[in-house]
């Protein structure tokens, strides 16, 4: 199995729990602000860990999130509710807990369609997140 570019069936993808997509998601969303900052010219490990935490946050994550809600389909925003209805068993202190279940849906988004091998879709809303909306759906 090729790990770096998975798709599983429906009925595989449907067994993955909500927080079991937020999990690959978070790391997806992670990879994508790392690749965008990288190749953006950031150089200093500071600099770059400092710019990805400004990211992925909850609070950032939740403003992306509403960045992307008018660009989802029906079934890509039925995916983010479920992602952020899902039962979280502790919030971050620092994080607001509306800022925390949307940045959950988020992740759980980004995890299902890398899941799905839709590559394009994802590098479509993230286009949307770091301001290329012209360049996406």
């Amino acid at each position: 199995m090729d790990y770096l570019d998975v798709t599983l069936s429906e009925q595989a993808l449907n067994a993955v729990s909500n927080l079991g997509l937020a999990h690959i998601g978070d790391c997806v969303y992670e990879l994508l602000v790392r690749t965008y900052l990288l190749c953006g010219g950031e150089r200093t490990n500071r600099r770059l860990h400092a710019a990805t935490v400004a990211y992925v946050s909850a609070s950032a994550q939740a403003a992306a999130m509403e960045k992307l809600l008018p660009h989802l389909t029906e079934v890509e925003s039925a995916v983010y509710r479920r992602g952020r209805n899902a039962h979280v068993h502790s919030v971050p202190k620092r994080a607001d807990v509306a800022d925390y279940h949307a940045a959950t849906g988020l992740e759980c988004l980004f995890g299902w369609l890398y899941l799905r091998g839709e590559h394009q879709r994802v590098n479509e809303l993230f286009q949307i997140v770091i301001g290329g909306a012209d360049n996406a759906t």
